[in-house]
C-alpha cells in the first residue's frame, strides 16, 4: 500500500522541465497593468465610438432624404444644411448672431453663477436668515423663469440687456441652491477647531465654508450653462434684432426650413463649445479645490 502511494505521489521529470520555462517566464516578466494606459486606451475608444456614431446618423439622414424615407421639406439634409450655413455665413449675419447669442449667454452663466453663489454662501452667517430664506428659494426654483421673458424684455427692452437678464434669471436659483447645499453640508467640527484656534468668523468663513462648498458650486456649473443658453435664446424668440434665435423666428415666418435646421445645428455646435469650455473650467476648479 505505501508503495502504491509513493507511486502516485511521484512527479515525473519530464512534466518539471516542461513547467519550468513557464515559472522562468513568469519571474521575468510580471504581469502589471498600467491603470493610465488603459484609462487613456479606453477614452480613445469612447471618441472613437462617438465619431463613428456622429458620422453614422449624419450619412443616415443624408441617405433617408435622399431616396424619400424622411421628407426633405420638413428634415432638410445635412448637405443642404450646410450649403445654407455657408451662404448665412459668408453673405448673411450668422457670424454676427452667434456672437451676439454666446456673449449673452456667457455674461448671464458669469453674473448669474457668482451672484447665486454669493447668495447661498451668504446663508452660513445667519441661521435664521437662512431658514427664513430657503423656502423663497425653493419657490422661486420650481417658478419657470422662462414665464418671466416678456416682463424683463418689457423692463430691460428688446436689446442685449434683456438677453442677459433672462440668462441671470435661468441660473441665479440653481447656483444659490447648490452654494447652500453645500454650506449645510460643512462638518461643524471643523468650525469648532477653528474657532478653538482662536479663528475668527471671518476666517472660519474664508478658510473653511467656501473650500468646503465649492465641490457643491462646481457641480452646479454644467446645468447652468445650459439654462443660461435658453434663457437668452428665449429672449430672442420673444423680441430681438439680433442672435441665432431670432434668425430661427425669422426663418420661421418665411417657412425658409433649410434656414431653421442651420440655426438648430449652429446652436448644438454651441452649447457643445460652452458645455465642453465649463468641463474644463470644472476640472481646473476640482484640481484647486478638491472634494
Amino acid at each position: 500500500m505505501d508503495s502504491v502511494r509513493s507511486e502516485a505521489y511521484v512527479v515525473q521529470p519530464s512534466v518539471i522541465q516542461e513547467l519550468e520555462p513557464v515559472r522562468e517566464a513568469a519571474r521575468e516578466k510580471p504581469v502589471v497593468q498600467d491603470v493610465e494606459e488603459l484609462e487613456k486606451r479606453h477614452r480613445r475608444v469612447v471618441l472613437l465610438g462617438r465619431i463613428a456614431v456622429g458620422i453614422l446618423i449624419l450619412v443616415c439622414w443624408e441617405v433617408f432624404t435622399r431616396i424619400g424615407l424622411m421628407d426633405p421639406y420638413f428634415w432638410s439634409s445635412p448637405s443642404v444644411i450646410l450649403k445654407t450655413g455657408w451662404v448665412a455665413a459668408t453673405e448673411g449675419s450668422l457670424i454676427g448672431d452667434v456672437l451676439y447669442t454666446s456673449g449673452s449667454t456667457v455674461i448671464g452663466f458669469v453674473l448669474g453663477t457668482l451672484a447665486g453663489s454669493l447668495i447661498g454662501l451668504s446663508y452660513w452667517w445667519s441661521r435664521k436668515y437662512a431658514e427664513i430664506s430657503e423656502p423663497f428659494l425653493v419657490l422661486l426654483n420650481a417658478m419657470p423663469k422662462l414665464a418671466l421673458a416678456p416682463v424683463l424684455v418689457i423692463l430691460f427692452g428688446i436689446g442685449f440687456y434683456s438677453k442677459v437678464a433672462l440668462a441671470i434669471a435661468m441660473t441665479l436659483i440653481v447656483a444659490a441652491l447648490s452654494a447652500y447645499s453645500g454650506v449645510k453640508s460643512v462638518d461643524p467640527d471643523m468650525e469648532k477647531l477653528m474657532y478653538s484656534l482662536g479663528a475668527k468668523k471671518r476666517q472660519v468663513f474664508t478658510k473653511v465654508v467656501i473650500p468646503w462648498s465649492m465641490p457643491w458650486i462646481i457641480n452646479s456649473l454644467r446645468i447652468n450653462i445650459a439654462l443660461a443658453l435658453a434663457g437668452a435664446i428665449v429672449g430672442e424668440f420673444i423680441s430681438s434684432r439680433e442672435g441665432v434665435g431670432r434668425m430661427i423666428l425669422y426663418a420661421g415666418t418665411l417657412l425658409d426650413i433649410d434656414l431653421v435646421w442651420v440655426g438648430v445645428v449652429v446652436l448644438s455646435i454651441l452649447s457643445m463649445v460652452m458645455y465642453g469650455g465649463v468641463v474644463l473650467l470644472e476640472k481646473q476648479l476640482s484640481k484647486k479645490f478638491p472634494k
